[in-house]
């Protein structure tokens, strides 16, 4: 109501003020983008890192095509696997001494002159050893993923909140590129030629790093060859415990795929192995976008544990819904939804772990023990399968899912007996 108040011989009449309501705070989400430049490398990052998700398929598509030997083209890519696993770590490691740009770059184009090299090799029938060989040279390609998280980590290195979103983003990401990149590999081989995969990846790579790379207002500076002069990550207490745990999971990834596959082919329904498995992916980017919206864990390794055990046990799903397709569909979009969340937590706890100087090769460190594990799931589960069928096969990522969690309590068990222990 109007508030009547005298001035001198004259009667003032003020309206009420009206009560402005504090502006809401962004969501956590917002937060990120709203930083200079993040939309940006973000944008660019996108780019650079769909072809991660299709280099393999398009590179057996390929070889298999061309040379009518999926045995070839299966040890080929396992090559490259074997490649990246050495050279990422010391790839990472000049990145995380010279800088980002200074080495990814000349680092991606020798990862596409490879594949310009597969492709130039599988094309013109040279021998079985030059297909080897330029696969192993794309083992240079930059973790692109990780280059992203060592910005966020740069960005908001005081707030570990922001950093948790920025992780699960990023999770989301890495998700959405390996739904997405094999669909759009497998398009591209089928629709127009063997080698149309390999050379948009490659493309899309080198334009995507490029890009990255040109965005320099974010990028961590160099830590200089002092600063990773000090002990490798590797050495840090409770980083190999956690780096097994990665391999753990990664079989758990690997084994579930080539599980599905062969069980829906089994049953005539391999057209649909696609689809079925984007919805695992689907479920995990899903999950990973609703985790990043919650508050950061206080302690990683108390939540690492909770995700992972939700993983576990979510991993037996499949194994009990192998007679049905659409029960089977359910279960992997369930399965996926304890995945992200399991991955920020370990990613979250290694960040921790990780000498900001060296944050890249850690981070790479995971990448690579992920890669190893789904090589190692892959086998098994193939070898269960013509063992004892596509159905019981499905023990396989359950066992491992299993294996991630022992893992995981073994560490907490090791460090809560060093406190204890501790003078």
């Amino acid at each position: 109501m109007p508030i009547l108040t005298v001035s001198g011989d004259t009667l003032v009449i003020a309206a009420p003020t009206a009560r402005r309501r504090p502006p809401r705070a962004p969501g956590p989400y917002r937060r990120l983008f709203e930083v200079p430049g993040a939309r940006a490398f973000t944008a660019a990052n996108a780019v650079a890192r769909l072809p991660m998700g299709m280099f393999g398929i398009s590179a057996v598509m390929m070889i298999a095509g061309q040379r009518g030997s999926y045995a070839l083209a299966g040890a080929v890519t396992a090559t490259g696997l074997a490649a990246t696993a050495v050279a990422a770590p010391w790839t990472a490691r000049l990145v995380d001494r010279h800088g980002q740009a200074r080495v990814a770059v000349p680092a991606t184009l020798l990862a596409v002159l490879g594949s310009l090299s597969l492709v130039l090799c599988v094309r013109t029938g040279a021998p079985d050893w030059t297909l080897f060989a330029s696969y192993a040279a794309t083992a240079t390609t930059p973790n692109i993923g990780g280059l992203s998280r060592a910005r966020w980590a740069h960005l908001f290195r005081t707030d570990p909140a922001a950093r948790h979103t920025a992780n699960a983003f990023e999770q989301a990401g890495d998700e959405l590129c390996y739904m997405l990149g094999p669909v759009v590999a497998a398009f591209l081989c089928s629709a127009f030629f063997p080698e149309a995969g390999t050379l948009t990846g490659a493309a899309l790579l080198l334009t995507g790093m490029l890009l990255f790379c040109s965005c320099r207002a974010t990028e961590p500076p160099p830590a200089g060859r002092s600063a990773t002069a000090g002990p490798a990550p590797l050495r840090t207490p409770g980083m190999r415990g956690l780096l097994v745990m990665f391999v753990a999971m990664g079989a758990v990834f690997g084994s579930m795929e080539v599980v599905s596959i062969a069980h829906l082919d089994a049953h005539g329904l391999g057209a649909a192995a696609g689809p079925v498995l984007a919805l695992q992916a689907l479920g995990s980017c899903l999950a990973g976008l609703a985790y990043g919206a919650l508050p950061a864990a206080s302690d990683p390794r108390r939540r690492l544990t909770l995700c992972v055990a939700a993983l576990s046990a979510l991993m037996c799903l499949p194994y009990a819904a192998a007679g049905s397709l659409g029960l089977l569909a359910l279960s992997l979009l369930a399965a996926g939804m304890a995945t992200a969340p399991a991955m920020v937590n370990g990613m979250s706890l290694l960040q921790q772990m990780t000498p900001p100087s060296r944050l890249n090769e850690g981070m790479t460190l995971a990448v690579t023990a992920l890669l190893a594990g789904i090589a190692a799931g892959a086998a098994g589960a193939g070898t269960t399968v013509d063992a004892v069928g596509s159905a019981p096969a499905y023990l396989v990522p359950a066992t491992a899912a299993l294996a991630a969690l022992g893992l995981t309590l073994a560490q907490r068990h090791r460090r809560a007996g060093a406190r204890l222990t501790r003078p």
